[in-house]
């Protein structure tokens, strides 16, 4: 009796021109922890971040990147809360662990978090990250991506495809393992495609 009467008030606020088909057809956003994320099979929102890349004798250099850099081959963007934190520092290395298998499906990882650039530089050469870490201090890119909480950038993953298209999101992340269950995404991915 009262979930029909809270469907009929629900209903009474419709306008009456409203059809189920129309209702139907809205496009859906889904939420996070974070704010709204992008929409899946939708380009991708566009960031323009610095941070750093560690080169190839081990030295984390300044960098800027943008989506269009990885226009071409897949690319995982992940955020995370802090540099040297418990979970920031397991899921890392996941991806470093990994980073061979990603680089062979063609795909980049690139890590971003409100942290500065010699806070990357220090957690690169400390945990031999071979990836890069972009700088997002006031939450522009995170909050694009629906992962942003003022200070820190939540803990999703979104996977990108060639053509700059979302194709998957992982939201509250759990650091432990979730490179493996990443990678294992974008093989279907390819495999499907």
């Amino acid at each position: 009796m009262q979930r029909r009467a809270l469907l009929q008030g629900l209903a009474a606020l419709l306008p009456a021109t409203a059809s189920a088909a129309s209702l139907l057809a809205f496009s859906r956003q889904a939420f996070a922890l974070g704010g709204t994320l992008p929409a899946l099979n939708q380009a991708a929102p566009d960031f323009d971040l610095a941070g750093i890349a560690p080169a190839a004798n081990g030295e984390a250099g300044a960098t800027r990147l943008k989506l269009a850099d990885f226009q071409g081959s897949w690319l995982v963007l992940y955020f995370y809360p802090r540099d040297f934190t418990g979970g920031c520092t397991i899921e890392a290395r996941g991806f470093q662990k990994d980073l061979a298998s990603f680089s062979a499906a063609n795909a980049a990882v690139v890590g971003v978090s409100a942290d500065d650039a010699e806070s990357h530089a220090d957690f690169c050469s400390s945990e031999g990250l071979a990836f890069p870490l972009l700088s997002d201090p006031a939450g522009t890119v995170s909050r694009a991506y629906g992962s942003w909480i003022s200070p820190f950038s939540q803990r999703h993953t979104f996977l990108i495809d060639p053509s700059g298209i979302l194709r998957s999101t992982w939201v509250a992340v759990r650091p432990s393992g979730h490179s493996a269950e990443v990678l294992s995404a974008l093989q279907q991915f390819q495999v499907s495609r």
